[in-house]
């Protein structure tokens, strides 16, 4: 199978449905079988809120919970990383991601060096 790694950069508040289309995607790589590696970095860390992932639905026209399940989906199969900087731009810490963040994401805390490290380990780049 292929290594796909997605990108979210694009601030949810601007373009709710192309975030959203970017977890559809990601979330049908990791169904496939696919290795999957996903990093979230400037406002589109907060995707990985669990408050702010519940409520996209409503604002992208898609069932309740259909956006937190794919995000479940990534991270049951796939591997998530963030930027440490943009999440501590929301308000997010480690120390305070429990309180905050979408349970069992398995989050890897980084910066470009992990962006740079996913996607030359990548067969496919998609960015969204």
């Amino acid at each position: 199978m292929a290594t796909f790694f997605v990108m979210f950069s694009t601030d949810p508040d601007v373009d709710p449905r192309k975030c959203v289309v970017g977890l559809a995607c990601a979330a049908q790589a990791v169904a496939d079988g696919h290795q999957v590696q996903a990093f979230f970095a400037s406002h589109a860390v907060r995707l990985l809120h669990a408050d702010y992932i519940d409520a996209i639905d409503a604002r992208v026209g898609m069932p309740d919970g259909s956006s937190r399940a794919m995000i479940e989906q990534l991270a049951a199969g796939g591997r998530i990383a963030c930027s440490t900087g943009s999440q501590a731009a929301v308000g997010v810490t480690p120390d305070t991601a429990d309180d905050i963040l979408v349970d069992g994401l398995g989050l890897e805390w980084s910066g470009p060096p992990g962006v740079v490290t996913m996607s030359a380990n990548s067969a496919t780049s998609l960015s969204f």
